[in-house]
């Protein structure tokens, strides 16, 4: 147990991991990777003494990754940098959120998966199930949760697959994205933009805010030589123009991510043997949201904004000047 915890502090903390490991929370991390997320866990129901405390989405107790940090830092005696805020979510809530154990506002209200303003907090089943913990009811309402949580995820599931949005690749392939803003923006960018700009190109990698890997075509990115799959500056999407040898790198920007300096820098050394051309692109909704990321552009590189579809903005230099003449 790393700090200076309190024993209370760390008696919670062994309990809440009993307790996650009777619903079925893989516990097979190291153990500060354990205690990361039992504390996650503990923080998200605002609980710092008892579980008497715990408060969930019924109380509209929600926090954000960066209010997690500072829960953690304070209670628990931590010393968790703020920018660590994206290992919150990517590390120590993953199995919690998969588990529904804990819940994020975008189950509850569509917002997109990887907004920054979104909040998470306890599944108010769980909230009840942690307040009878060391009661002559545990048994039964452990027993209860565990049907009930099985009852909620096949509510949830239908309810996403509902919610799903339909894409047509250019080669009639059809897929199903996860609801979002992004994901509306991969739509278009997928049906109108490279209708319009990608003479052709087919998509060979779309990812999903939820499926990473949702589509690939493994055989032409190969062909290319595009860089791993696995690499973590990998667009939002990929198509390739095989007449004109052309690689669009499209990055869907929602709330963070578009193609900068640094980024472009990046992408240019992973594509060093690729035999491609590569163009970077930066989408976005409308102009609103352009306004806001205009200033972290690279140069040699396209803007499209879908509520303008016609046109597209060059963050270019003398070349276009010929179509002056």
């Amino acid at each position: 147990m790393t700090g200076k915890k309190t024993n209370k502090v760390k008696n919670l903390i062994f309990s809440i991991l009993d307790i996650l490991g009777n619903v079925g929370i893989p516990l097979d991390g190291t153990h500060r990777r354990l205690e990361k997320m039992a504390m996650a866990c503990l923080a998200v129901g605002n609980i710092k003494s008892s579980f008497m405390e715990a408060r969930s989405a019924e109380d509209n107790c929600f926090l954000k990754t960066r209010d997690i940090i500072d829960f953690e830092n304070k209670f628990y005696r931590e010393n968790i940098s703020s920018g660590s805020y994206d290992d919150i979510r990517r590390k120590d809530l993953l199995y919690l959120v998969q588990a529904g154990v804990v819940l994020n506002s975008s189950s509850i209200d569509a917002q997109a998966t990887n907004n920054p303003t979104r909040g998470y907090a306890l599944n108010p089943l769980f909230a009840k199930l942690l307040r009878s913990h060391g009661t002559p009811q545990w048994d039964d309402e452990l027993a209860t949760y565990k049907e009930q949580i099985r009852l909620l995820k096949e509510v949830l599931e239908r309810k996403r697959d509902l919610e799903k949005i339909p894409v047509k690749l250019p080669s009639g392939t059809e897929l199903h994205l996860s609801a979002g803003e992004h994901n509306v923006l991969q739509k278009l960018i997928v049906e109108d933009f490279l209708s319009r700009f990608g003479m052709g190109a087919e998509v060979l990698y779309l990812g999903d805010t939820s499926d990473k890997y949702l589509y690939m075509n493994q055989d032409t990115l190969e062909e290319i030589k595009f860089f791993t799959l696995e690499h973590e500056e990998l667009p939002d999407v990929v198509a390739y123009c095989k007449e004109k040898n052309l690689l669009f790198l499209i990055e869907a920007v929602h709330s963070a991510g578009p193609m900068d300096e640094i980024r472009v820098i990046k992408l240019k050394k992973q594509l060093e043997g690729c035999t491609a051309t590569p163009i970077f692109i930066t989408t976005f909704l409308n102009k609103k949201e352009f306004r806001k990321w205009v200033e972290k552009i690279a140069w040699e590189s396209e803007v499209w904004i879908a509520d303008n579809p016609e046109h597209m903005i060059h963050f270019n230099g003398y070349k276009f000047l010929e179509i002056h003449k």
